[in-house]
């Protein structure tokens, strides 16, 4: 599906908006029984070298799922951080280092590379110096960068009239270690970004004893991992075989992480005016001082949950239900104090009124008639049962119905004459 597109499933409606974290990173919203609920995911409000920023619908959400993943920390300015990426890796290089950063193939890599790209473009004295992507998923991704230039920011689509910004000139894929000589200095970006195991914690275990070289941990790190471990500069870390390494090496934290920080959430929050707000994707910690921060900064206005994996939320809704008409109910515009007769049918969350001589055309129901005869002996004049049924229901019509005489009472019940009997015939139902 497109962005904006809107699908309906049994009933239930949901369509979606460019959440700015990724390339194709979406935020849904659902709407249930005329309840509005948006689910953010990973989004962020910021523009970046590549993305737009996450867009603000135009409907008003009654519950907002959001992520927490930053709680209440809030992110340097861009070009601070970019200022102090290319510096640091500029250093490094200066001192005869090795610069290694760890990221995940999707997202922040190709943001980091056009940085990196540009800057050593702007440095001449650089480009003997390699830079290296070693992620095979990484070059998977970046086949569908150079495809789907057109759904990423202004800036990269007016370039893509020059040349396509993610043919990097100065960085090059490192398909495997083999094809890689480590000698003097280099920049290599190697998955996974939390060093937990693959290239990047090889070289990072090669390299961490020389202080000449630096990582620069450039995301979000999940406590427990390396990455998160040597962010706090410990004098040695354990390899993989256990082996006890010194840490020499520099250790940078610069985040370029897509996830919204404070600032974000809460500007995002106050544009949308949700009733209710449930926090996930965050750590314990971070989620309860961002919900005790929210609380804080909107009074109580709106209800905020920070619930615990599978513990269930319970919200009560009540709202005014709205029965369309339609088919030839509709054809004549009704006035004050007129009375619509026809069958509520119920398909979904929708209701709608339609004459019962129209049920197929908008249901998957047909119209049945249940005729009852009832056959009771008689033999006195016709007459007379005439001038009884007269005293009894006030109006009686006399018809007749293939040559035989008939009674119609209350305009629905039929006496037929026949021979020794009446026939009494009624439509029991529909």
């Amino acid at each position: 599906m497109n962005f904006h597109e809107e699908i309906e499933v049994n009933g239930i409606r949901f369509w979606s908006y460019n959440a700015g974290h990724v390339l194709g990173a979406a935020m849904f919203m659902i709407e249930i029984a005329g309840v509005k609920l948006l689910y953010t995911g990973d989004f962020s409000r910021q523009e970046d070298r590549h993305l737009m920023a996450a867009e603000v619908p135009n409907v008003r959400p009654d519950i907002l799922i959001i992520e927490s993943t930053y709680g209440t920390h809030v992110h340097e300015k861009r070009e601070v951080r970019e200022a102090r990426f290319t510096q640091t890796v500029h250093d490094t290089i200066l001192r005869g280092g090795r610069c290694l950063i760890p990221v995940f193939a999707l997202g922040r890599a190709q943001e980091l590379m056009l940085i990196l790209d540009e800057y050593w473009e702007a440095h001449p004295e650089l480009h003997d110096v390699p830079i290296y992507y070693a992620s095979s998923l990484a070059k998977k991704c970046m086949a569908v960068f150079q495809t789907y230039v057109n759904a990423m920011n202004d800036k990269i689509r007016r370039q893509i009239s020059v040349n396509n910004p993610f043919v990097f000139k100065h960085i090059s894929n490192l398909k495997n270690i083999d094809q890689f000589q480590d000698i003097g200095p280099s920049v290599v970006m190697a998955s996974p970004g939390m060093l937990q195991s693959g290239l990047s914690r090889e070289l990072f275990e090669t390299w961490c004893p020389d202080h000449r070289n630096s990582v620069i941990i450039a995301g979000y790190c999940v406590e427990g991992t390396l990455a998160k471990m040597i962010m706090s500069e410990p004098e040695e870390i354990t390899s993989i075989t256990g082996q006890r390494l010194p840490l020499k090496c520099s250790v940078t934290y610069i985040s370029f992480s897509a996830h919204t920080d404070y600032e974000q959430t809460s500007e995002f929050i106050r544009l949308l005016k949700p009733a209710h707000i449930i926090l996930v994707h965050g750590e314990h910690s971070e989620m309860q001082r961002l919900r005790t921060a929210l609380k804080r900064e909107y009074e109580d206005t709106m209800d905020v949950f920070a619930p615990a994996n599978n513990e269930e939320i319970i919200l009560n809704f009540r709202g005014e239900k709205m029965a369309k008409v339609v088919g030839r109910l509709a054809s004549k515009k009704p006035k004050a104090g007129d009375v619509v007769s026809g069958v509520l049918v119920k398909r979904g969350f929708n209701y709608h009124i339609v004459s019962p001589e129209e049920l197929q055309h908008y249901t998957d129901l047909s119209q049945g008639v249940v005729s009852q005869k009832q056959t009771v002996p008689f033999t006195a004049p016709f007459s007379l049962l005439h001038h009884c049924l007269l005293q009894l229901a006030g109006g009686v019509e006399q018809v007749e119905q293939s040559g035989k005489n008939c009674l119609k009472v209350f305009d629905s019940i039929l006496v037929v004459q026949e021979k020794n009997k009446v026939v009494i015939q009624w439509r029991g139902a529909i």
